[in-house]
């Protein structure tokens, strides 16, 4: 089952489609974190202003060097030590969809801890854009059933796994500046 949703959520994310799958937090929206009209698609869907950023997947720290031109060391010991879910937001991301880049030149990153999106990830061989379920300032949906049929219909692909898991909160924010500084965004 699970080989089968990642194969289906490969090609729609290499078709520029849009895949609804469960994370290690909350349900995502996912599309290829360089196609710049896949990102469009997901802030139309999201009905969110572009100036808002959106998070991205990566599976390990090699894959994270691929988007970052310089990575803290300080963002190595916080991988290491956290237990939560954590979503680094990085200075200088490079290799990404334009659209993706906040406008003061960040990306947030998180390294899921999750099954299925560490070998989406993989077999993908790239970051995957991950955004909450639901339309901009409506709560986050806690488990599938309460995605919104907007959202359901939205997409080009639903994974079918975890429908029943009731989600986590999402995850924890922190931005990590070039200069050494980190400053706490979401606890």
């Amino acid at each position: 089952m699970m080989n089968q949703d990642i194969n289906k959520s490969l090609e729609t994310l290499k078709s520029g489609g849009l895949i609804l799958y469960p994370t290690d937090t909350v349900w995502g929206i996912g599309c290829d974190a360089t196609n710049i009209e896949a990102v469009a698609k997901i802030f139309k869907l999201k009905q969110r202003e572009d100036s808002k950023s959106l998070i991205c997947f990566v599976a390990d720290d090699r894959m994270l060097k691929k988007y970052i031109k310089k990575i803290p060391e300080v963002a190595y010991d916080i991988l290491d030590v956290t237990e939560d879910p954590i979503t680094i937001i990085y200075d200088e991301p490079q290799n990404l969809a334009s659209n993706l880049i906040a406008s003061d030149n960040t990306i947030a990153i998180r390294i899921p801890n999750d099954d299925f999106c560490f070998q989406l990830l993989r077999r993908f061989n790239g970051a995957i854009v991950s955004t909450s379920a639901n339309i901009s300032g409506e709560p986050t949906p806690k488990s599938f059933k309460e995605i919104s049929l907007d959202i359901l219909k939205g997409v080009d692909y639903v994974v079918n796994l975890h429908h029943e898991k009731i989600c986590a909160k999402p995850s924890s924010i922190i931005k990590l500046g070039s200069n050494g500084e980190v400053k706490i965004i979401r606890k």
